[in-house]
């Protein structure tokens, strides 16, 4: 463990390296984020001005969970997602050859070897949204909550993480799989809305919101990665069932990921071959 945490401070210094040294690209970056932060933000405002909730999430309730899921979605965009979109790259060029020789497991080398700290500016962007809507919802949150709420955050990022590697996994015997990045897009926005919004009112409706809510929440609880965090701040459990799906489907995912990592290398035939 401790090999592989100089090897992980060691990119990260190189990353710091690397964005120190187009300055320009990375303010871009930054300015960018702020703008689609605000663009957020405004947008549930306006919401918010017409309605008195969303589901039955008011207003800080919902920007706890708004604050939540883009916290969940910068950690992973901040030290995966360059990293999965590198690996067709690697794979076309050959270049993986030499990630399979190195001494050190391949997977922790293409999972880590890319960060994009700028990034790191919408964690702290959503870290001061969450603690805007703490404060204006005036509950008390205990040390308990506190533990629960980081934990689970770890079971969002460990799910995410394990549906991009199975993705870039594909890599191997598609060559290019942009298709299945955009399809993990398309998935993932369905993690940015609360749960309990697609249990429809209207008949007509009633149905679908119905099967939208099962499938993702027991068969790829995409819904439920994002919302059981922002609940353990906001909202008191229910019940037990969903928080223990979350965790659950993190380890299995994370097992099956490396599952299937390992078996689409066994299909890799090196560049000279």
């Amino acid at each position: 463990m401790r090999f592989y945490l100089t090897v992980w401070t060691m990119f990260f210094r190189n990353a710091l390296i690397r964005e120190l040294t187009f300055r320009g690209n990375f303010v871009i970056t930054i300015l960018t984020r702020i703008f689609w932060f605000a663009a957020q933000l405004t947008l549930f405002e306006i919401i918010y001005g017409n309605v008195k909730s969303i589901g039955d999430w008011s207003r800080p309730e919902y920007f706890a969970f708004m604050a939540t899921g883009m916290m969940i979605n910068a950690l992973v965009e901040a030290f995966f997602m360059p990293n999965a979109a590198n690996f067709a790259e690697l794979i076309r060029s050959g270049n993986l050859d030499f990630a399979l020789l190195k001494p050190i497991d391949t997977q922790f080398l293409i999972s880590f070897e890319k960060m994009d700290l700028a990034m790191f500016n919408q964690i702290l962007l959503a870290l001061s949204l969450l603690i805007y809507a703490l404060v204006t919802l005036g509950q008390p949150v205990t040390l308990a909550q506190v533990g629960l709420y980081v934990l689970y955050l770890g079971v969002g990022v460990t799910f995410f993480y394990s549906l991009m590697m199975v993705l870039a996994s594909t890599s191997i015997w598609l060559g290019r799989n942009q298709g299945l990045y955009d399809f993990w897009f398309y998935i993932t926005i369905f993690a940015r809305y609360p749960r309990s919004i697609y249990n429809g009112v209207n008949p007509a409706r009633w149905e679908l919101g119905e099967i939208l809510q099962f499938g993702f929440s027991y068969l790829l609880p995409i819904l439920l990665v994002v919302t059981v965090p922002a609940e353990v701040l906001v909202k008191p459990f229910v019940s037990w069932t969903f928080p223990l799906i979350a965790l659950t489907s993190a380890i299995v995912g994370l097992i099956f990921a490396r599952v299937i990592f390992i078996w689409s290398l066994k299909s890799y035939r090196s560049a000279s071959s």
